[in-house]
């Protein structure tokens, strides 16, 4: 039985021109869509991708809380393209009731 080859698939993250969105590139050549897990969470994202013999696995911490709920994603030629917007300042800040 063929062993199948583990790799952390070449990411590229950055913030977009106006710094209000995480933007995150992922390389994934010669693996279908429906062959992709992408999971996203307030500090980091996790990918996982598999085709024939090889699967692409890997975890990511970011360094500014993003809004996973808002992440969008879109997938072409190999490459695994997801726009998540940074959370605004103070915007899950919860009231407290002072006594």
């Amino acid at each position: 039985m063929a062993e199948t080859l583990r790799l952390s698939p070449a990411i590229c993250a950055y913030p977009d021109d106006t710094y209000e969105n995480l933007k995150i590139e992922v390389v994934l050549p010669g693996v279908e869509k429906e062959n992709i897990s992408f999971k996203v969470v307030e500090d980091g994202f996790y990918i996982r991708a598999t085709k024939e013999g090889v699967e692409y696995v890997d975890s990511y911490a970011v360094c500014c809380p993003i809004s996973p709920e808002k992440a969008t994603a879109t997938y072409s030629n190999g490459v695994l393209k997801v726009t998540v917007p940074y959370q605004q300042p103070f915007e899950k800040a919860m009231d407290v009731k002072i006594e």
